[in-house]
């Protein structure tokens, strides 16, 4: 009986895997890893790091584009984003590789439910941005390579890049997982979570105040990029520098 149960359950897992991953995303294959950073007095945001157990799930490898959201756009009724068809943020029809910016949360979960996606929780992002990498800083290691325009210029000057162009994808094959623009992910944000975060699939706290961004963007410092850090703000927040990618459940 044993036995049987134990083929039944290789049968259902390999089912599982043999699955085509869906067009755009990755497969990223579920486990164990150590979330957020310690610090001192374990006062921080991103603190203390703690273990997290993960299921198998799909992610976007490039962040969701202009192109790509105008089509739920069309598809829905739903209204286009802030800044939309404005240059200086290279938002808009003329701007098709571009990822989507000036989306709300509530924007971000439509678009994810339309394309029969989700949204990423805190640790499937964070797990995800760190390619299987252990105690480094950014999602190829510790040292952040920064934008491409390092000259001075007067005035204000847009860094965003199309998806996918600038630096090298982390190893699990993601692209902009740092630097490029903020993602929004699933979680709601509460500044002291990870003292009392679950080991096995988190989803974030119950109750708090907004929900989390993760990655940084080319308008933040280094700081902001790393892999671990994380910051709140309102769900109706919209933004020059804040996008998203999806994920998908096997």
């Amino acid at each position: 009986m044993r036995s049987m149960i134990l083929l039944l359950s290789l049968l259902l897992s390999l089912q599982c895997y043999s699955q085509e991953t869906p067009d755009g995303m990755l497969l990223i294959k579920g486990g164990e890893f150590v979330m957020g950073k310690d610090t001192k007095d374990n006062a921080s945001i991103y603190s203390p790091a703690h273990k997290v157990k993960l299921d198998s799930f799909y992610i976007d490898r490039y962040e969701v584009t202009n192109k790509q959201y105008l089509e739920f756009c069309k598809a829905t009724d739903h209204r286009l984003p802030e800044f939309w068809n404005t240059d200086v943020f290279k938002s808009g029809e003329s701007y098709p590789d571009y990822p989507v910016v000036g989306v709300s949360y509530g924007d971000a979960l439509a678009y994810a439910k339309w394309a029969g996606k989700r949204l990423p929780t805190e640790a499937e992002w964070e797990y995800a941005a760190r390619g299987g990498l252990k105690n480094k800083e950014y999602p190829n290691g510790n040292k952040w390579e920064y934008e491409k325009d390092k000259t001075k210029k007067s005035g204000w000057v847009n860094l965003i890049h199309p998806v996918g162009k600038h630096g090298a994808a982390n190893s699990f094959g993601l692209f902009d997982m740092s630097g490029n623009v903020w993602e929004w992910v699933k979680d709601k944000y509460s500044p002291n979570y990870y003292k009392e975060s679950s080991y096995n699939n988190p989803s974030g706290p119950e109750t708090g105040t907004g929900r989390v961004l993760r990655g940084g963007s080319w308008h933040s410092g280094p700081m902001c990029k790393r892999v671990y850090y994380r910051k709140g703000l309102s769900p109706g927040w919209c933004d020059f520098a804040v996008g998203f990618r999806c994920v998908k459940d096997l």
